[in-house]
């Protein structure tokens, strides 16, 4: 099978393109994990499929596929790739985008400076529609993590976080409690985990061990939800920076009821052609 694609990334957060609205495009988990692969096929965090839209709301559909082969709901930095995607592509035109995901309708924005917007929706603060196995809402959890209580927020913004407070991210135990938390059993479809350190009421710096892939070097979803769960816990203002390692994001959150929006740039790398084994 031999498949087109686009390399894109967003503060490092890199994505294979696929475009699937000329013809449908169908990857097995092996295919995906064969696009993934840093050594033997092009290298990703996350695969993009962009599709024909399913309904009269949207002008596209966006799937998501992690590098480990499985279908996930959201990825923010992989939405403002999207964005910038269709429209270098010459498949759309315009700087308000519509698209259909897993997760529900999502809204791009392009801006004139080439950054994108994305209105990420309301968050998810309900144990159950996060989903995360509780008794009741609270701001804080109790998670039990080998010998270790960990005090963490959860919130879901379309894919389910779990975030703590560190005192500085660099030393943090990402690499050990990040697969632990991941799939953890009170967390039904697994969890991203963010490790935030608050520099200020309107700075973070923020780690993130996603589902799936492992450290990235950014989350724009993960940027949102620790934003949520920072303003949660009276640490942050409505608007804050987030330095992640690959560059900084720009989140907004009014609180409870309120959509996050998230700002930040979306660059393509290259353009290719990849002979995938069929499986």
């Amino acid at each position: 099978m031999r498949l087109r694609f686009t390399k894109m990334q967003g503060l490092g957060n890199d994505f294979v393109v696929i475009d699937a609205t000329r013809e449908p495009v169908r990857l097995s988990a092996e295919q995906v994990r064969q696009l993934a692969d840093r050594r033997f096929g092009v290298g990703c965090d996350q695969v993009l499929m962009v599709e024909p839209s399913p309904d009269a709301d949207s002008d596209f559909g966006y799937r998501i596929f992690n590098a480990d082969g499985g279908e996930v709901e959201h990825c923010g930095n992989g939405a403002r790739c999207f964005a910038r995607y269709v429209t270098e592509a010459g498949l759309f035109s315009g700087n308000e985008i519509h698209v259909h995901t897993a997760a529900g309708p999502l809204v791009l924005y392009l801006e004139e400076d080439g950054q994108v917007r994305v209105d990420m929706g309301v968050p998810a603060l309900e144990p159950a529609a996060v989903p995360f196995v509780a008794e009741k809402r609270q701001p804080v959890y109790l998670l039990q993590a080998g010998d270790e209580k960990l005090q963490v927020g959860v919130t879901g913004l379309g894919n389910p976080h779990a975030v703590m407070r560190v005192d500085e991210v660099d030393t943090a135990p990402v690499a050990r409690l990040g697969p632990i938390i991941e799939s953890h059993q009170r967390f039904p479809r697994r969890v991203n985990a963010g490790f935030m350190q608050v520099v200020s009421p309107q700075h973070i710096r923020l780690r993130v061990y996603e589902r799936g892939v492992g450290e990235t070097l950014a989350c724009g979803t993960g940027a949102c939800a620790a934003v949520v769960v920072g303003r949660l816990w009276d640490l942050l203002e409505a608007d804050v920076t987030v330095e992640l390692p690959g560059g900084r994001l720009q989140v907004s959150w009014q609180g409870e009821g309120e959509p996050v929006w998230m700002r930040g740039p979306a660059k393509m790398v290259f353009e290719g052609e990849i002979e995938l084994q069929e499986v």
